[in-house]
């Protein structure tokens, strides 16, 4: 099976904290100080109060298909889901690594690290 080759992602001053993170191997959620909750997408202000004081929590790495999509007319394959994290958090993410046949909505996963085309690790996840 060939290996999608996953396109550079747009990297601006919202996102260059969380990018920066991912190259040492992190995946960070944003946490909005004012109410202590998480929030995705990564961005400067809390889309939950409108609050800049932000910090930054270290994700498990692991959590649950909540839906997922496999385009099957690519070439190569590849199969996109939303991912509830650990953490309550749901992002969007690849799934890689795995028969995408073999991937199910309730299935456990696991963060792995995928190269850009331009060599930004993307956060990605596989079956467990």
């Amino acid at each position: 099976m060939a290996e999608r080759q996953i396109p550079a992602p747009p990297v601006n001053p919202e996102t260059q904290d969380w990018w920066d993170a991912c190259k040492e191997g992190k995946f960070l959620l944003p946490k909005d100080n004012s109410n202590g909750e998480l929030f995705w997408y990564p961005r400067k202000n809390s889309p939950l109060t409108g609050s800049s004081d932000i910090s930054w929590v270290e994700a498990s790495g692991k959590g649950t298909i909540y839906s997922h999509s496999t385009l099957w007319r690519a070439d190569p394959n590849y199969c996109i889901a939303y991912i509830t994290l650990d953490e309550g958090i749901t992002v969007m993410s690849n799934i890689v690594d795995t028969d995408f046949k073999d991937v199910k909505i309730g299935q456990k996963v696991k963060l792995v690290w995928k190269d850009a085309a331009d060599g930004q690790p993307v956060a990605c996840f596989t079956p467990t």
